[in-house]
Formats: structure tokens, sequence, C-alpha cells
């Protein structure tokens, strides 16, 4: 029989003032949300919702 995939339970972390600084600023220095996901340990599209949110942009290479 095989066993049955336990699903990971998603831990949701609140948005300190500091990580919303560190957002700010990768967006100002245009760094790609790909690169920006890995080094604030949060998924592409927490991110990008929060810069939807926050009104600023994220990431386009345009």
């Amino acid at each position: 029989m095989a066993k049955k995939a336990t699903k990971k339970r998603v831990k949701r972390r609140e948005w300190t003032a500091a990580d919303i600084k560190e957002l700010k600023a990768h967006s100002k220095a245009r760094t790609p949300v790909a690169k920006i996901s890995k080094l604030t340990k949060r998924t592409v599209g927490a991110l990008r919702q929060k810069a939807l949110n926050l009104g600023i942009g994220l990431g386009h290479q345009r």
C-alpha cells in the first residue's frame, strides 16, 4: 500500500517594518522577484501581493 503524503502546514509570517523597508529598497533597485524571494524566504506571490498593496512596482524588466 502506498503511504498518503501529508501536506506541509503553511506558517504565515507578519510583515515587519524592516521587511517592508527591504522590499521597497529591492523595488527601487529593480531586483528580480525570484532573487528577492530567496533572500526574504517568502513566495513570489506573497511579495507581489505586498508590493501591490503598498503601491510599488516589483521586478519588471521592461
